[in-house]
């Protein structure tokens, strides 16, 4: 287990940003918040911080997570790492709000479960393109704080974002 999700808490949501050489990874709410407009306004103005932009992390119960940034344009780019969750009120209107289809390819074998869906590439501007972000995100064996944690492990926020969401 990571070294986030075994301090930090089952959901959060955090805004993380470049900051000079380093990151910087700011606590939005201690829970996973449901509220897609606030979430997007977390963004920031699109252009406003440089590029790449900053991402907001949500991990909600460990089950999913969603990821959002502003792309060229000003346009919101979504990735979810399970379209399937639409019971879950941030995973339905992530689906809804951009459009994401459920991407089958290279997801869980047998039991039709944790599908990712929307914009893989979405850290690709980081260094972790979609072809390597998709292991992470059909990994069975990884919670979605588990995802989320290999992700800032790879792009280098790994010890921000612990220090963010500690209890």
């Amino acid at each position: 287990m990571s070294e986030v999700a075994a301090a930090g808490p089952a959901s959060y949501a955090v805004r993380v940003a470049r900051v000079d050489s380093g990151w910087k990874v700011e606590l939005l709410a201690a829970d996973a918040g449901d509220e897609l407009p606030v979430l997007e306004r977390a963004l920031g103005e699109p252009g406003a911080g440089g590029w790449p932009p900053p991402i907001v992390l949500v991990v909600d119960s460990r089950l999913y997570f969603v990821a959002l940034r502003h792309g060229p344009g000003g346009m919101v780019r979504a990735l979810i790492s399970d379209a399937t969750m639409l019971e879950w009120v941030l995973a339905a209107e992530v689906v809804e709000r951009y459009g994401i289809g459920v991407d089958t390819e290279g997801a869980f074998d047998d039991d039709e479960t944790g599908w990712p869906g929307g914009d893989l590439d979405l850290f690709a501007d980081d260094g972790l393109p979609a072809e390597e972000l998709r292991p992470i995100v059909t990994a069975d064996d990884l919670w979605a704080d588990e995802m989320v944690a290999r992700i800032a492990t790879r792009l280098g926020f790994a010890d921000e974002l612990a220090a963010a969401v500690a209890p």
